[in-house]
């Protein structure tokens, strides 16, 4: 790895941008992560900044569920964003649609539309546990540098190869 690479692995461990994308819910969530970056929280302690551009974001934090006509712009938004980026989703919502599951425009969970690393619960989840999701995933972060890349985890969940039932023979 070259001084370049590793001084910009540091700055990413050390300073995490993060842009929030609120897909359409009940803005409980997109509360509840502003006000994480509010000064009674204090986030600049993790280095945690807010952009608004995803063309400057390591973490992608989704709130609220994924409606069908959002699910495009959420794409586009993970797809602009540089590499690693990892996604966060945030509360009921996110992971499985909460109160909004089975409707026709909603998509069940946000993984279903972007890879997601780290899912926070609650409904919304406070502050202090959205601060502690985004510093789980900086070390979600550390571990993938460590062993080269996001694929390593990949593999590991790999489900193993299913074994051929034997026949029977009567």
């Amino acid at each position: 790895m070259t001084l370049s690479q590793r001084l910009v692995n540091w700055a990413r461990l050390k300073s995490p941008w993060i842009t929030i994308f609120n897909s359409g819910a009940c803005n409980a969530c997109d509360i509840e992560a502003i006000a994480a970056l509010t000064p009674r929280f204090d986030v600049e302690r993790f280095g945690i900044l807010a952009k608004g551009s995803p063309r400057h974001a390591d973490i992608l934090v989704v709130t609220g569920p994924v409606t069908r006509k959002q699910a495009l712009r959420l794409r586009n938004v993970y797809e602009q964003m540089p590499d690693p980026k990892y996604v966060i989703a945030t509360g009921a919502c996110g992971a499985s649609g909460g109160v909004f599951k089975g409707l026709y425009h909603v998509v069940d969970s946000v993984d279903e539309v972007v890879p997601v690393d780290m899912f926070i619960a609650g409904c919304p989840p406070r502050p202090d546990e959205i601060i502690d999701g985004v510093v789980k995933c900086l070390a979600l972060l550390k571990e993938d540098l460590a062993h080269g890349g996001k694929e390593w985890r990949r593999k590991a969940r790999a489900p193993p190869a299913e074994a051929k039932p034997a026949e029977v023979t009567a």
